[in-house]
């Protein structure tokens, strides 16, 4: 296919990423003016709402972050990658703190005056900045090594999963866990390195879901048997199944979901893929998940051709950041694993989200011009 070419493109940006980009950020705008309509209406009279507010926090930001992320030679991130994972982890530290925002029985924005972020969506970033300049110093046999290597980055996951798991955001460790592990994997670490880590986080997390209870159990529970409580844990998979059914082929037509009055939770956030199949059907899913697929695979083969070790690195990560987070969601959102709640990239509402992807699309633009 001419689209997935490995011939170099010189200086040259490559103008396909950037079209899906573009597509991917104009369709979530559009996608969030029809999900958070009936919410914007109910809680503010305004239809448009959380729409204005997402074009403010999050694709103005965005428009910025990209064209830093286009203008500023990547080669300068791995002077700043372990302040910036310093930095971007302290943030983090805040939500323990007074400036912490509760919401949706979470600790995981921190508000500094006018401003209200989300710091772990700020780590995706800069970790893994960091991990590909970590990983990029072959002579410090990182790779293979249990001392300089394996235990230095269990310390860094495990302290990095554990600040997460406490907001609660068991799922965005689940997605660093996964696109550390593609980096570490892809930097010549050794197999048995690779799954003795994997092995450990998921141990660590299956732990902390058996012991601790609560929602994190209900979702493994109403994965497993969403017809035993359907009016309780299971009630938001049942209601986003009903979604995507009801969609079929082509779909009740923009802005007509039904679901996402009264019946569907988190329509603009954690479920917008269900009212993208409702009101696009079949064909609206598929071609949205073929967007998303393309992308990722033309990042990859950018990552195969990249003019360094710590570019192809750095674009492993943000590809698998990408893959991994969109699964989960659209996967979530099907049925085909447990409900959790991962918004999807470039789409969902999250005004650091949007900024902080289009942000990582500005880099992966930057690198393609030198691949």
């Amino acid at each position: 296919m001419i689209f997935f070419s490995p011939r170099r493109t010189g200086r040259h940006v490559d103008y396909l990423i950037v079209a899906i980009l573009a597509i991917l950020v104009i369709f979530g705008l559009v996608m969030l003016g029809s999900a958070s309509s009936h919410l914007g209406e109910t809680r503010y009279q305004d239809s448009y709402y959380y729409l204005k507010h997402q074009i403010m926090s999050g694709l103005i930001v965005g428009i910025v972050g990209f064209f830093l992320g286009l203008i500023i030679n990547y080669t300068l991130y791995r002077k700043i990658a372990l302040p910036a994972l310093l930095i971007s982890i302290a943030l983090l530290a805040l939500v323990f703190t007074p400036l912490g925002v509760d919401a949706n029985n979470a600790t995981r924005w921190v508000k500094l005056g006018l401003i209200t972020f989300q710091p772990a969506e700020i780590l995706k970033i800069t970790l893994i900045i960091y991990l590909a300049s970590w990983l990029a110093n072959s002579k410090s046999e990182r790779q293979r090594s249990i001392t300089k290597g394996f235990i230095p980055l269990l310390i860094v996951l495990g302290v990095v999963g554990g600040m997460l798991i406490k907001q609660p955001a068991t799922s965005i460790v689940v997605v660093l866990l996964g696109t550390g592990m593609a980096m570490y994997f892809t930097s010549g670490a050794k197999m048995t390195h690779v799954l003795s880590i994997i092995g450990i986080g998921v141990g660590a997390i299956a732990l902390v879901i058996a012991l601790g209870g609560g929602y994190r159990l209900n979702r493994i529970k109403a994965f497993l048997n969403p017809e035993q409580n359907a009016q309780g844990s299971a009630f938001h998979i049942n209601q986003a199944l009903i979604a995507v059914g009801s969609g079929q082929m082509y779909g009740v037509g923009y802005g007509e979901s039904t679901t996402k009055l009264q019946y569907l939770p988190e329509p603009m956030g954690d479920s917008i893929f269900a009212i993208i199949a409702e009101e696009f059907g079949f064909v609206g899913a598929i071609t949205l998940v073929g967007l998303f697929l393309t992308l990722v695979i033309r990042v990859f083969i950018l990552a195969w051709r990249a003019p360094s070790r710590f570019a192809s690195l750095l674009l492993i990560g943000f590809a698998t950041l990408i893959a991994v987070q969109s699964f989960i969601h659209i996967g979530a959102i099907s049925g085909i694993i447990p409900l959790t709640g991962m918004p999807l990239p470039f789409i969902s509402y999250g005004g650091t989200a949007l900024a902080v992807f289009m942000t990582i699309g500005g880099i992966i633009v930057n690198i393609s011009k030198h691949a």
